[in-house]
C-alpha cells in the first residue's frame, strides 16, 4: 500500500475530479452528498468527474442511483483506488477527517464541512481534549476550507481547536448544504415517504416523531453499545403516544450498525436515507445532545430533549448550553417525553425563536449554492456581509502574537520533559502564541505528562507515520547519517517537507525549535519546516553523551554524531547554561563548521508554584502504590521507616539510575559518614539498569537498614519535603533540574564538580567538591557540622532571566545585549540563613519572596513533622 500511495503521489492532479466522504465512507451522507448532488445538476459544471469513497455494503440505495452515471464512480475506503483519488483529485470534500496518512498536495483543495455545529463540547474543551482531537486538528491544518453553519459554529473552529492565529484557510460561515434538503416541495415529500418505506416505515396518516440521540463515549472509535437502551425507548414512547404518532430511531453514524442488529421492523430509519430529508418529514424531534437539533429548528418545528444521563454526560464530555437554555423543553423519563409531546405546543417558543435566529439564519436552501461560489466559482467571500458573519463581535484585531512551536521530546518522566513543561508554563502567552509538537503520546507515563502540558499550548501530535515504504529507523539508516546539507537530494528534501505538511499541514511559524536535540528524525523534521528561525537545545555536555551508556551500550555513539552533522543548518544551539554552551562550542564548532555565535544559552525554568505545592504533598499520599487489579493504594514499608526515625538526619538523591549518575559513589561517600555518624540516613530517589546492581551495592556496604531506594515517583518533592541535604554524584550533568528543585525546597547542597557546575546555580547556592569518594564524603561531614547552608533561590528573578534569555535566543538578539541586562547571580539569589549544628534550626530568608524552604514549611505547620504520615 505504501508503495502505491508514492505511485499515486508521484503522478499529476487530474483537474476537474471532486472526492467526497462522508463518515470514513460510512455513507453517502451529509453536506458532502448534497454539494454533490447540487454540482452534479448544474450544467456549468459538467465537467466535473465525481469520485464516491463509500462502502458498498452501507450505501447501496445510492450505489444503485448512480453506478451508471457517466461522471460519477465509486472507491471503497482505503483501498488502492482510494489511495489514488486521495492523492490525485482536485477538490476533496469530507465532513469529518481523511486517514492519517493523508497530506494535501499542492493543487489541492480540501473542503472541511464537518457534521454539525456542536451542543456537545469539543475539541480542548473536551476531557482529554488534546489527545481525542489530535487528528481532527491536524485535517483541519490541512483544509482550505472550513465550513461553519453559524457564529456558534465559527467560534469553535477558532477556540475548541485553537486555530486562531495559526490557520491560514478560509473559515466560511454561510450555513449548511445539508440543510438545503429539508426543505421538501411535494415530489421531494413524496420521494422521502417512499424512502421510508424502504427502511419498513409505513408512515400512512400518522405524525412523524424521530428520536435521534447522539453517540456516548469519547472517541468515534469506541462509542458506547446502547442499543436496546435506544430500542426499547423507542417502544415504550410509542407505546404511550398511540396510532396518532410513529415513532422512529435515527440512530448516530457510530452507532448504526449495532442497532441494526437488533432493531425490529418499522423502527431504524435507514443510514442510507439522508437526515435532512427524514428532519423535512419529521413533526417532533427528540435528541439529547445532538447537533441535528440545530438543523432542525430551521423548520419551526418543536424539539424535546430527551436526557436521562444529564449528569453523568456533562462528567464524562460536558455541553455549552445549560438545560435550561435549550430551545425546547428537557426531560428525563418517558412519561415526561410522551406528555410533552401530546401537549402540542412548548413553554419555550420563545427560547426557539432566539435559536433560530442566532444559529439557523443561513439554512435558508440556498447554502449549497453560496458553498459552491466561494469554493469552485471563486467568488469572493471577503464581502462585507460575509466577512462580518465570520468574525462575530468583532473587535479591533490585536497585534499578531509571534508563532512558536517546540518539540517536546518523547514526554517519558525525566529532566528535559520537566523543563519542556516548566518553560510552557511561564512563557508569556499575550505575545507568543505557542504550539507544542509531539509524537503521539502511547503510554500512562507519556500519557500522563502530555496531560500537563500549560493549557495555553496547542498541541500538535504526530498522527501516523512516514509516507514512504520504509519504517521510520529504516528511513533513518537508509540516508546515511552524516551527510552534508548542501548533499541533499531533492527526493529525500521533499519526502521531509511531506512528512512535516502532513504533521503540520498549511500551518507557518516564526520560530520552530527541537527542545529534545537527541533525535535525528526530529532534527531532520524541525529543519524542513516552512521558513522559520530553526533552534536546537542542547541539554548537556553533548559530545561526551556520545559515550555515555544506555542500558549497558553505548547507544548514541552514532546517533549523536548524526545530530551534530545537522548543528550548521540551525539558526542557534541553546545550551541550558553559559558554562555549557562554551563546552560545546569548543568541542563541536571547528568539527562540524559551525559559527561561533550560534552558540548561546538559556537556562532552565523553575516551576516555583507547583514545586511548592508538590512540596506539601503528604509524603504516604505522594509513594501510594495503586494495585492495578484491586485499585487499592499500598504505602511501602519504607514510608513508615522515614516516619518513625524522626531523629536521624536524612540526605537524599534524586535522578535515574544510569552510569553518568555514578550513585555508587554517593554509596560508598555515605558508607564513610554512617560510620561516624550513626543516626544519618540516605534516600535514593528513582528508577533505572543500575538498580539491581545498586541494591546489591548497599547490600555489599552493610548498609540495607539506613538505605532506601524509592523507585521512581510520580512527586519526588514530598522525598524532598522530609530531608535534610540534597546530594549530587553525577559524573556530568547539563543543568541539572534536581539542583533548581531542591534550591526551591531550601535544601543545602552536597554536589560533586562537574563540566557546567559553575552555573547550575547562581553563585553560593552549591557546596561543590572533587569527583571522589573522599571528597564527597567530607562535602556531606561538612554539612553535619553546620558548614553548609541552605540554599535561597529567588525563583521568580532567576525565572525572569531565564525567560529573557530564552526571549534573546528566539529573537536573534545578540546574546552579550540580553546578558548586560539580566541581574546577576548576587541579585537572584536571596541570603541564606546563618549555618548552625542543626538543621531543624535554620528558618528561609525574608529575602526569598518566592522560596519556602523546607524548614520553613515546617515551622508553619502547626508544629507537625512532616515525616508523619
Amino acid at each position: 500500500m505504501l508503495e502505491r500511495r508514492g505511485a499515486a503521489r508521484a503522478r499529476p492532479i487530474i483537474p476537474g475530479t471532486v472526492l467526497y466522504e462522508s463518515f470514513a465512507g460510512n455513507g453517502a451522507l451529509d453536506n458532502p452528498e448534497a454539494l454533490f448532488r447540487k454540482l452534479l445538476d448544474d450544467p456549468e459544471f459538467a465537467a466535473l468527474r465525481h469520485i464516491w469513497a463509500l462502502t458498498p455494503e452501507l450505501g447501496r440505495a445510492f450505489y444503485a442511483e448512480f453506478s451508471e452515471h457517466p461522471r460519477v464512480r465509486f472507491v471503497r475506503p482505503r483501498s488502492s483506488a482510494y489511495v489514488a483519488a486521495l492523492a490525485r483529485s482536485q477538490y476533496l470534500i469530507t465532513n469529518a477527517t481523511f486517514p492519517p496518512e493523508f497530506h494535501k498536495r499542492p493543487g489541492q483543495t480540501v473542503v472541511n464541512t464537518w457534521h454539525g455545529t456542536p451542543l456537545k463540547r469539543m475539541g480542548y474543551d473536551m476531557p482529554d481534549g488534546a489527545y481525542e482531537a489530535a487528528n481532527t486538528l491536524r485535517n483541519f491544518l490541512s483544509s482550505d476550507v472550513l465550513l461553519s453553519q453559524n457564529s456558534h459554529m465559527t467560534r469553535m473552529y477558532r477556540d475548541a481547536y485553537r486555530l486562531e492565529g495559526v490557520f491560514p484557510g478560509r473559515i466560511l460561515e454561510l450555513g449548511y448544504p445539508r440543510t438545503d434538503r429539508q426543505h421538501l416541495d411535494p415530489a421531494a415529500m413524496a420521494d422521502g415517504i417512499r424512502m421510508l418505506r424502504h427502511s419498513g416505515i409505513d408512515l400512512g396518516d400518522r405524525r412523524l416523531v424521530v428520536y435521534a440521540p447522539t453517540w456516548k463515549g469519547i472517541s468515534f472509535s469506541t462509542p458506547r453499545d446502547d442499543a436496546d437502551e435506544l430500542l426499547a425507548t423507542v417502544a415504550r414512547l410509542q407505546a404511550r403516544l398511540g396510532e396518532t404518532y410513529l415513532v422512529a430511531l435515527k440512530a448516530h453514524q457510530a452507532v448504526h450498525e449495532a442497532v441494526a442488529g437488533h432493531a425490529g421492523h418499522g423502527v431504524l430509519i435507514n443510514n442510507e436515507m439522508p437526515t435532512n430529508v427524514v428532519l423535512g418529514l419529521t413533526k417532533v424531534l427528540i435528541t439529547d445532545y445532538s447537533s441535528i437539533f440545530i438543523d432542525f429548528l430551521a423548520t419551526g418545528r418543536r424539539v424535546v430533549f430527551f436526557t436521562p444521563d444529564a449528569a453523568d454526560y456533562s462528567r464524562e464530555r460536558g455541553t455549552y448550553f445549560t438545560p435550561e437554555e435549550l430551545p425546547g423543553e428537557v426531560v428525563t423519563t418517558v412519561e415526561e417525553l410522551a406528555v410533552e409531546i401530546l401537549a402540542e405546543r412548548g413553554a419555550r417558543e420563545h427560547l426557539a425563536a432566539r435559536w433560530r435566529a442566532d444559529f439557523t439564519g443561513r439554512d435558508d436552501g440556498h447554502a449549497s449554492e453560496r458553498v459552491i461560489d466561494a469554493v469552485f466559482r471563486r467568488a469572493d467571500t471577503t464581502a462585507p456581509e460575509l466577512a462580518a458573519r465570520a468574525q462575530p463581535d468583532a473587535a479591533p484585531a490585536p497585534a499578531r502574537r509571534r508563532r512558536v512551536l517546540i518539540y517536546l521530546g518523547g514526554m517519558r518522566s525525566n529532566g528535559i520533559t520537566t523543563s519542556a513543561l516548566n518553560l510552557l508554563a511561564h512563557l508569556d502567552h499575550d505575545r507568543l502564541d505557542v504550539s507544542a509538537l509531539i509524537a503521539r503520546p502511547r503510554g500512562r507515563d507519556q500519557r500522563a505528562n502530555a496531560a500537563r502540558i500549560d493549557p495555553r499550548v496547542r498541541q500538535l501530535h504526530r498522527v501516523g507515520g512516514l509516507t514512504t515504504r520504509l519504517t521510520t529507523e529504516g528511513f533513518m539508516r537508509t540516508l546515511g547519517r552524516l551527510r552534508p546539507a548542501h548533499r541533499e537530494p531533492h527526493w529525500e528534501r521533499r519526502l521531509w517537507e511531506d512528512e512535516w505538511e502532513r504533521c503540520i499541514g498549511d500551518a507557518t511559524f516564526d520560530v520552530v525549535i527541537d527542545f529534545s536535540g537527541y533525535s535525528r528524525f526530529w532534527a531532520e523534521l524541525v529543519l524542513h519546516s516552512p521558513p522559520a528561525r530553526r533552534l536546537i537545545w542542547l541539554h548537556n555536555d553533548m559530545a561526551a553523551e556520545v559515550n555515555r551508556p544506555v542500558s549497558g551500550r553505548r547507544r548514541m555513539r552514532r546517533s549523536l554524531p548524526a545530530v551534530f552533522a545537522l548543528y550548521s543548518r540551525f539558526d542557534a544551539l541553546v545550551s541550558v547554561s553559559k558554562q555549557l554552551s562554551d563546552a560545546n562550542a569548543a568541542q563541536l564548532a571547528t568539527r562540524y563548521r559551525i559559527p561561533g555565535d550560534h552558540f548561546r544559552s538559556a537556562r532552565n525554568i523553575i516551576d516555583e508554584v507547583g514545586a511548592h505545592e508538590r512540596l506539601r504533598q503528604p509524603l504516604a499520599a505522594a509513594a501510594a502504590v495503586v494495585d492495578a487489579e484491586t485499585g487499592v493504594a499500598g504505602i511501602p514499608a519504607w514510608v513508615e521507616r522515614v516516619a518513625s526515625e524522626r531523629g536521624a538526619r536524612w540526605f537524599v538523591t534524586v535522578g535515574r539510575l544510569s552510569p553518568e549518575k555514578n550513585q555508587a559513589r554517593l554509596l560508598d561517600a555515605f558508607a564513610i559518614v554512617h560510620a561516624g555518624h550513626p543516626d544519618t540516613r540516605l534516600i535514593l530517589v528513582g528508577d533505572g539498569p543500575l538498580r539491581v546492581d545498586l541494591e546489591a551495592h548497599v547490600c555489599q556496604l552493610g548498609l540495607g537498614d539506613v538505605v532506601i531506594m524509592t523507585g521512581a515517583l510520580a512527586n519526588p518533592f514530598a522525598v524532598l519535603a522530609v530531608a535534610d541535604c540534597f546530594v549530587l554524584s553525577s559524573d556530568y550533568e547539563g543543568q541539572p533540574m534536581v539542583l533548581l528543585e531542591a534550591a526551591v525546597a531550601g535544601l543545602p547542597i552536597v554536589t560533586v564538580r562537574f563540566g557546567s557546575v559553575s552555573d547550575a546555580l547562581p553563585a553560593g547556592q552549591l557546596h561543590v567538591v572533587d569527583q571522589t569518594v573522599e571528597a564527597l564524603a567530607q562535602g556531606m561531614l561538612d554539612y553535619l557540622e553546620g558548614d553548609v547552608r541552605g540554599a535561597a533561590l529567588d525563583a521568580e528573578a532567576y525565572n525572569a532571566l531565564a525567560l529573557r534569555e530564552f526571549g534573546s535566543a528566539i529573537d536573534s538578539e545578540p546574546e552579550s545585549a540580553s546578558s548586560s541586562a539580566s541581574p546577576s547571580d548576587r541579585e537572584i539569589s536571596a541570603s541564606s540563613a546563618t549555618p548552625t549544628q542543626s538543621t531543624t534550626a535554620m528558618t528561609a530568608s525574608a529575602a526569598m519572596p518566592m522560596t519556602m524552604t523546607v524548614h520553613h514549611m515546617r515551622a508553619s505547620s502547626n508544629g507537625d513533622d512532616p515525616r508523619q504520615i
